[in-house]
């Protein structure tokens, strides 16, 4: 079966609307080039297409409050449809993606998909709260209804293999760090972090604290003696999302480097729960994610 796709967009300097719709679809490489965003056709330009797409998926249906926007996105990423109102979408599509990560306007996009039981990826970060978070639960028909993720979750260079933690030997520490605004791109070490600590491990003690240039840094104790730092540097302050592992026996940094193929396993994961009617992100997980975010913002 091939699953059609709604696609919503767009928020200041996201590009999602057009990559998450080129990994499905394909893309023209002469419409892409005029995306806005240098770095899509890059990427995309170094994989092999039409085999790089994802199989028995189709954006069908796209959305954002710019007519025009809409309608270069169709063009770029071959959707056939552009629509007036995002709604007109229900009906029409098997999911929807939600591509804005404005995680304030998220609820009032996504509230008629989950009432009509579409399932719906929410992009990063699903909110910055847990009352928010809890609200968009609240309308969840099924679990594994909501689907969300940071995409770095699934990077194959931020994984911590078993020949790692033997290197490594008890890890001590965990200093992860990104670059931009706490709110929008603490998921992206959060998650893969969560990803390395025992899922039973507790947060004992917790900090947070502003730094110059906008940043933020959230301290962690964990009840098994790990110690975490979440930093995201700010707008002025440049560099590769990262993570260092210190172990009893060693350490060592793990680069972000890969956007296609994190992206490309997200979505891929999103649709495969839609297939096997199973939950690929858990509200109990998400709750650790934004819990987390919560405290960085009340700083």
């Amino acid at each position: 079966m091939r699953l059609r796709l709604g696609l919503i967009g767009f928020s200041d300097g996201n590009a999602h609307p057009y990559s998450w719709s080129a990994i499905c679809n394909g893309y023209s490489v002469t419409h892409m080039q005029n995306c806005g965003f240098s770095v899509i056709p890059e990427y995309l330009a170094a994989e092999v297409w039409p085999a790089a797409r994802i199989p028995n998926s189709k954006v069908t249906h796209v959305w954002t409050q710019h007519k025009a926007l809409s309608s270069h996105i169709a063009k770029a990423c071959h959707i056939p449809n552009v629509v007036d109102s995002p709604f007109e979408m229900i009906g029409e599509i098997d999911a929807l993606l939600l591509a804005r990560d404005d995680a304030e306007n998220h609820l009032k996009f996504v509230q008629p998909f989950l009432e009509s039981r579409v399932p719906v990826y929410i992009d990063k970060p699903i909110a910055t709260s847990i009352d928010s978070l809890n609200a968009l639960y609240e309308l969840e028909k099924y679990t594994g209804q909501i689907f969300t993720c940071s995409a770095l979750r699934y990077a194959s260079e931020l994984r911590v293999t078993n020949e790692d933690r033997q290197q490594l030997g008890q890890i001590k520490s965990i200093e992860a760090v990104t670059p931009k605004s706490w709110e929008k791109y603490a998921v992206h070490i959060i998650e893969p972090v969560l990803n390395i600590i025992d899922t039973n491990d507790s947060v004992l003690k917790s900090s947070a604290e502003p730094l110059e240039g906008g940043g933020v840094k959230v301290s962690l104790k964990y009840q098994s003696g790990v110690n975490v730092s979440f930093t995201a540097s700010g707008p002025l302050v440049a560099g590769p999302i990262s993570i260092r592992l210190i172990g009893a026996l060693s350490s060592k940094d793990y680069i972000f480097e890969s956007t296609f193929p994190a992206f490309k396993l997200a979505i891929t994961d999103f649709l495969a729960g839609i297939e096997s009617r199973t939950c690929r992100s858990p509200r109990a997980y998400n709750e650790r994610v934004v819990s987390i975010i919560e405290m960085g913002l009340n700083k």
